[in-house]
């Protein structure tokens, strides 16, 4: 088990963060300045696939089953039009996603225990034994009343959870892999300027193109794995948020 570290050679490694906490926050403060009287820009259009934390999905796979093929027929099997299937299917591949949540939960738990318990034990006579307990407990024993005891314990707790959240909007997404058994992976990103303050939406997850439905539509209930972030950054957002030394301060200060 390694030494702890002496207050000495702590002071290098706090010195170092404070130093590389106060660079970003001046980087910060620079990119702020110059973008004063100016509305938040919104990112270009960029692939998925090559984000700096875009990972390719792993997903378990069934057996895969053998395709028949028709070579003398119009009809593929899968398809709802006889000459071409509108909805997505292949990587690149546009669809929208109906996010509609409205979840509201309310739970209260309460739990009462109370407990009371008395024992009082008598020896009187051991075998006549009775004569050789003072020699043990010599400070004045009766063997008559050798043993009482009383306890009490009560308990009372209480819990209570009440939550609202809501989020209608429609979001267009694209498909950026097609999984060895069928499903796909779609990624969406959406991004809205209003004044001064930019709102993001970001969806993906799983889908079977069974799902999708005619319009080129699917619910957020049909899609597995999904991930959905909502949030937004400008000057609200930065009026919202701690400084970064309060963050820095309540992370590392022990009261």
């Amino acid at each position: 088990m390694p030494a702890p570290l002496s207050s000495r050679s702590r002071r290098p490694a706090l010195a170092a963060l404070v130093l590389a906490t106060t660079t970003l926050a001046g980087c910060n403060a620079l990119t702020r300045i110059s973008e004063i009287g100016e509305a938040p820009p919104l990112t270009t259009i960029q692939d998925p696939q090559k984000q700096p934390g875009y990972r390719p999905v792993s997903m378990p796979m069934p057996t895969p089953i053998p395709t028949e093929h028709r070579p003398n027929s119009l009809w593929q099997a899968g398809t709802r039009a006889f000459f071409k299937d509108q909805r997505a299917a292949q990587v690149g591949d546009i669809l929208t996603v109906q996010v509609n949540l409205n979840e509201q939960a309310n739970l209260q738990n309460e739990t009462k225990s109370n407990r009371t318990g008395s024992d009082s034990e008598q020896v009187p006579n051991i075998f006549g034994f009775e004569q050789q307990i003072p020699k043990f407990l010599p400070h004045a024993a009766n063997p008559a009343n050798l043993l009482n005891t009383n306890g009490t314990s009560a308990s009372d707790g209480k819990g209570s959870i009440v939550r609202q959240e809501q989020v209608v909007v429609n979001v267009a997404a694209s498909v950026t892999q097609l999984l060895p058994n069928g499903n796909l992976v779609v990624v969406g990103r959406q991004e809205m300027r209003v004044n001064y303050e930019v709102r993001e939406l970001q969806v993906t997850g799983v889908i079977r193109p069974q799902d999708i439905s005619p319009t080129n539509t699917i619910g957020l209930e049909k899609i597995a794995e999904a991930r959905i972030s909502y949030g937004g950054r400008g000057q609200l957002t930065n009026i919202q948020q701690q400084r970064y030394g309060q963050q820095l301060f309540d992370i590392i200060l022990p009261w």
